[in-house]
């Protein structure tokens, strides 16, 4: 009975330390997996406000004035530009 009893977990402890780091690998996997499944996520929508921004800029005439005046500082003929500038403190 007793020579049973450690037979069996002497077979328990052989396969515990044969498929354990095999499971950890997949555990890893799994979490690798999730994490790139998120960051694809992200991306599809990044690439979705690119592709509406690009839409804009090639059929919305006032969308293209407003991105050149913001990022480019451009200004229609007899326009004049001001650019406030915050005071500096001592």
């Amino acid at each position: 009975m007793i020579k049973n009893a450690l037979s069996l977990f002497i077979l328990t402890v052989i396969i515990l330390a044969l498929f354990l780091p095999s499971y950890s690998t997949m555990q890893d996997l799994k979490l690798k997996n999730l994490e790139y499944s998120r960051r694809i996520t992200a991306l599809e929508e990044k690439n979705k406000k690119f592709e509406e921004e690009r839409h804009l800029l090639q059929t919305d005439p006032d969308y293209v004035e407003k991105v050149g005046r913001e990022t480019m500082g451009l200004i229609r003929p007899g326009e004049t530009a001001y650019k406030i500038v915050p005071v500096q403190r001592k």
